[in-house]
């Protein structure tokens, strides 16, 4: 063996086995990388929270998820919630929740109650809804569809929000030869002689529906139709609850009806009602359910462009 040959081989051996060893910490590197990306699968429990999965092992969902996660849950809850109650509705761990808790205090969208031990809505959720509000997106993913709805049925139709006891309209679409009937942008009815209001009322909590209703001095009557005290009021919500349109026929202006549909928001409640208004005498009521099923279907793609769902319960 020449002079020098051990030496030669004893470095190409530690170099070999130096090469293997960063073999080794590369392989393990790309395992825990991939095991990061992949979350767990088979491990990861969730538990899901206004349409949002939050992971119940804490450490694979994004903050931003969880932090969604538990603003959608105070936002439905009728008051503040304690973190315990917070941190089991979103299926995080103690430690974990006022962790986040704080997170969301710092930037004011949640506010810390000391005397009660609860947690609130603070005032930059408030600035975000207001923010909606102003952009206007409920009109803008409306717009399209009532337009639609119009060529289909050459009918005026509306959208309408609840605003109190009263029917708020956001949107009217016409044909190009219209009726002249009340329904104008910006204009206020009674929510419960109108189809529009009532499609809403009918899925809201009975006891809001008390609140906003709560004696027969609470009624307006325009044409002599409609209902005039809290249990006809009741009666008539839970037949178009179960029906799943409501109708109007003469309650606000004589000669004219109108059908009308719900859509949904992400906890299931009632943000707005899609309408058709057409002379009484040009639209037999045979004809109604027909156009109550189209109204109905629009009503339906409104509610999943609002991310919503009906609600699977009566209120």
């Amino acid at each position: 063996m020449p002079h020098g040959a051990p030496h030669e081989e004893a470095a190409r051996g530690q170099a070999a086995q130096g090469e293997r060893r960063r073999r080794k910490r590369r392989r393990a590197a790309t395992e825990r990388r991939r095991g990061s990306a992949g979350g767990g699968a088979g491990r990861r429990e969730e538990a899901r929270v206004g349409g949002v999965a939050v992971a119940g092992d804490g450490g694979q969902v994004p903050a931003v998820t969880r932090a969604l996660a538990v603003l959608r849950h105070l936002a439905g809850q009728s008051g503040p919630a304690s973190a315990a109650a917070i941190g089991r509705a979103v299926g995080l761990p103690r430690s974990s929740t006022y962790h986040l808790l704080g997170a969301l205090a710092d930037g004011g969208f949640v506010t810390h109650l000391p005397e009660e031990r609860r947690w609130a809505l603070g005032v930059a959720a408030f600035e975000v809804g207001s923010a909606y509000l102003r952009q206007g997106p409920l009109e803008r993913l409306a717009r399209p569809l009532l337009a639609r709805l119009v060529g289909d049925m050459r009918e005026t139709a509306h959208l309408g929000i609840l605003h109190g006891n009263e029917t708020l309209y956001l949107i009217k679409e016409q044909p190009p030869y219209p009726e002249p009937i009340l329904t104008a942008v910006g204009v206020r009815l009674p929510a419960h002689l109108t189809a529009s209001g009532r499609a809403m009322l009918a899925h809201l909590p009975r006891a809001q529906v008390r609140a906003l209703y709560p004696t027969a001095a609470s009624f307006v009557d325009r044409t002599g139709r409609g209902p005039r005290t809290p249990a006809e009021l009741r009666r008539l919500l839970a037949e178009e609850r179960r029906r799943g349109w409501a109708t109007e026929d003469g309650h606000v202006s004589p000669g004219y009806a109108s059908v009308a549909a719900a859509a949904f928001d992400h906890g299931g409640r009632p943000t707005a009602s899609i309408g058709v208004t057409f002379r009484r005498d040009a639209r037999p009521a045979e004809d109604w359910p027909a156009l109550a099923d189209r109204v109905r279907a629009t009503a339906a793609t409104l509610t999943r462009r609002l991310h919503g769902h009906p609600p699977r319960s009566p209120g």
